[in-house]
């Protein structure tokens, strides 16, 4: 009998297929994608993260910080100016000051 059990990501994968604008589930997904080294796959959930859900403030620090890694500075910088602003919006002082200092490392 073959194994059927699912992987982490296979299981995000398809939560995420069910309902691609579900914005915890998305950014399980990016995340797992760029813990196991899928820089392409991270990217494009990132993306997708912070373009449908721009209320959605952990991806913003987490997609620079990946970016940043992957030498993307200036992208990176983009990311942060746009979770900053949305921080701002949400009162959320602490996320704010997170991506201010990586800004500022940039």
């Amino acid at each position: 009998m073959p194994d059927l059990k699912k992987t982490r990501r296979q299981m995000l994968e398809e939560f995420v297929a069910k309902q691609p604008n579900d914005a915890f589930t998305r950014y399980g997904l990016a995340m797992e994608c760029m813990n196991s080294g899928d820089a392409t796959a991270a990217d494009t959930h990132f993306r997708a993260l912070t373009q449908n859900n721009p209320d959605y403030v952990p991806a913003y620090l987490m997609y620079a910080q990946f970016l940043a890694r992957e030498k993307r500075a200036a992208e990176a910088k983009e990311v942060l100016t746009s979770g900053i602003a949305a921080a701002t919006k949400k009162g959320d002082s602490h996320a704010c000051s997170e991506m201010e200092s990586l800004l500022a490392e940039l």
